[in-house]
């Protein structure tokens, strides 16, 4: 696998496994295992907004998308459609912030919208994610010559540790929620 697929791929980890920390606290919440932490609520949503919608998607579009339409015209489809996934994420980050909002603000009446949110947003990533990983990524390992993984790469090792970028915000936000979040979701108290 080449560079820069590997960074995508570890990215799509690290974004599953905050996806995954969020499923379990909503479904906790629902069953009632969990109390809302509305500072962990937002810190999660912070995380997601900040690394996948701010760093990652970007350079996908600028660079692997970019290059892969150029020499396969068969990924084009595919591509336009992550692409319209990429644009949309702003707004999809915003209508998560405001449901769990309303959810802080009007407590427990306003919990199944959150929850549904939280769901359908994660449902959108891992589709979203299975589609790059498993049709995007074989059309480029296929089509894209040296010269365009050179640039790939080179763009994608300029933060290929996203942790350190900013003096180490992502880590330190990282750091926050798996400390804030009650196991088994992280380290935080019960």
């Amino acid at each position: 696998m080449k560079k820069s697929l590997r960074i995508i791929h570890e990215e799509h980890r690290a974004l599953a496994a905050m996806l995954n920390g969020l499923r379990q606290l909503t479904d906790g919440i629902e069953k009632g295992r969990m109390k809302a932490d509305f500072g962990l609520i937002a810190a999660m949503i912070e995380y997601i907004d900040k690394l996948p919608e701010k760093v990652h998607h970007p350079k996908e579009n600028d660079y692997l998308f970019a290059r892969l339409g150029a020499r396969c015209p068969e990924a084009l489809p595919v591509i336009a459609r992550l692409e319209a996934d990429h644009a949309r994420g702003e707004a999809r980050i915003r209508a998560l912030e405001a449901a769990a909002e309303t959810f802080r603000r009007d407590g427990p009446p306003a919990f199944a919208a959150f929850h549904a949110a939280v769901l359908g947003y994660i449902d959108e990533e891992w589709q979203h994610m299975n589609t790059e990983e498993h049709e995007v990524f074989p059309l480029a390992e296929q089509h894209l010559l040296p010269e365009d993984w050179a640039v790939i790469d080179a763009a994608f090792m300029a933060n290929d540790n996203p942790w350190e970028g900013a003096a180490g915000e992502y880590a330190q936000l990282f750091s926050k929620i798996v400390n804030l979040a009650p196991a088994p979701i992280g380290l935080g108290p019960g």
